[in-house]
């Protein structure tokens, strides 16, 4: 598992082959159902959403969208959701909430959309009230960084009773490249940057934010999980964790579930 560098790791976890959340939805899920819209303003494909069953249990699954080609790029933002995708978020967390299923985020964003008008429509406050909500949840909440977990824009779907990573995604409180430009005034040193953020899924599971990973095929997931191969260990692995978390049964402790949120908030500094 250590065999990538930092910033080899960075680079799978952009990786445009990399799988997203439809095909988690497809892999493991059965009966989906999308729900869209915010009921304020709008529609954010960015943010996928809606009802499944897990095993034959009824479930809430939300997560990121970026796009396989192009056109599905420009459509979804590249995976970068504007204050109607959060709040459609928030519309399904309580739907699930007032219905007793559980929740399944899959997290895979290089940060919230921060352009003018997302800011004029609340981006802020969307994601802030994210991360009440999620905190306050008492139905039992997954979250899976499956490949950029990016800034607040990721935490807003991450404030889970646990956090699990795929073994080659990262999760960081701004890019790389963001990191270099605000310490070194130099955006070129981003490969630098990688070493020092801590944002791998080992450096975080050490650290107590993320509470397990997840082994990747060799050469990190590819081609070969978009098609679906049920032999890779992600799935399996993945199923087996799902499962054994949503059987589990959470009560809800504000404390205990804020502490992976105060962890990643404490890498700022």
């Amino acid at each position: 598992m250590s065999r990538y560098t930092p910033e080899e790791k960075v680079k799978l976890a952009r990786h445009p082959e990399r799988p997203g959340t439809a095909d988690f939805i497809d892999a493991l899920f059965t009966d989906f159902f999308e729900q869209r819209g915010d009921r304020l303003c709008g529609e954010d494909p960015s943010i996928l959403g809606g009802i499944a069953r897990f095993h034959d249990r009824p479930v809430t699954v939300i997560g990121h969208r970026k796009g396989k080609d192009l056109e599905e790029n420009l459509r979804c933002n590249f995976g970068m959701p504007s204050p109607e995708g959060y709040r459609k978020a928030q519309r399904l967390m309580r739907q699930a909430e007032k219905f007793s299923r559980p929740i399944i985020t899959f997290v895979d964003t290089p940060g919230a959309y921060p352009g003018k008008e997302a800011e004029e429509r609340g981006q802020g406050e969307a994601i802030a009230q994210c991360l009440a909500l999620m905190s306050a949840l008492e139905v039992p909440t997954i979250a899976i960084v499956t490949g950029e977990g990016g800034s607040g824009g990721a935490l807003a779907l991450a404030v889970a009773n646990r956090v699990l990573m795929l073994e080659h995604a990262v999760y960081s409180v701004l890019s790389p490249e963001g990191f270099a430009s605000i310490l070194w005034k130099d955006s070129s040193r981003a490969g630098e940057a990688c070493g020092v953020m801590k944002l791998t899924a080992q450096d975080l599971r050490r650290g107590g934010i993320v509470q397990g990973v997840l082994r990747e095929p060799e050469g990190g997931v590819g081609t070969r999980l978009v098609n679906l191969d049920r032999d890779l260990l992600v799935i399996p692995n993945l199923a087996v964790h799902m499962n054994r978390d949503i059987n589990s049964g959470y009560a809800y402790n504000p404390q205990a579930d804020m502490l992976p949120l105060m962890g990643l908030l404490s890498t700022i500094g």
